[in-house]
């Protein structure tokens, strides 16, 4: 996946009308966009195609799938169906339950981003013990898409030790939780950005000295 600038914008807002205003902002620095929860549960997965077909963006959703295979097959499958070009799964599931998010992907010839440790800090309680099992289970599998925590560079390093250079690794935290975006860029291939474009009072000021930053 080619990514412009490297920055994916995790656009964690409650409405249409907002996602649309601070795209139309953003959308000359910016060519992919992280849908969580939030915005979907708001507005429906047809808030996927209403921007894609608006924006021409590219859209993952982060739903970090997880549960048991039969389940998780059905999410992916209705989330590809509404448009979304990759979605994240979590891998402490185990791998029957990723392999049938992969499996969905494949047969919509979409993208699978393994998640192998989240950002914040209640990660280290349980997913950090096992996130580089995750990983070596991803390379197991095939698995050529990860997401892994910008917020703490050396776990970032490890994951990328464990999954190769060739892998495609996308990191959330930088901004409000404190991740460095040029420092996580020397692991990562792309930094994903919230609410310090979203909430900012000009965001698209913001993403371009983001942006500037990484240089």
């Amino acid at each position: 996946m080619i990514i412009k600038n490297n920055l994916i914008l995790a656009l964690d807002v409650m409405s249409e009308s907002e996602a649309i205003k601070i795209c139309e902002s953003v959308m000359d620095y910016i060519d992919t966009i992280k849908i969580g929860y939030p915005l979907a549960l708001a507005e429906g997965l047809e808030i996927i195609n209403k921007l894609k077909s608006k924006f021409q963006f590219k859209v993952i959703c982060d739903f970090k799938v997880a549960d048991i295979d039969a389940t998780n097959s059905k999410i992916c499958d209705e989330t590809f169906k509404a448009g979304a070009d990759a979605i994240i799964c979590h891998g402490f599931v185990g791998s029957d339950s990723v392999q049938a998010c992969l499996d969905v992907a494949e047969k919509h010839q979409k993208e699978l981003f393994l998640l192998t440790e989240m950002s914040h800090p209640g990660a280290k309680m349980f997913l950090q013990k096992n996130a580089d099992a995750i990983a070596q289970m991803g390379v197991k599998m095939g698995i050529k898409n990860y997401v892994a925590p910008a917020t703490r560079l050396n776990r970032l390093s490890d994951i990328r030790n464990i999954v190769g250079e060739d892998a495609f690794i996308i990191s959330p935290g930088v901004g409000k939780q404190g991740g460095d975006g040029k420092k996580t860029l020397e692991y990562s291939n792309a930094i994903i950005v919230g609410r310090s474009i979203y909430e900012a009072e000009n965001p698209k000021l913001a993403c371009k000295k983001l942006i500037e930053s990484l240089e």
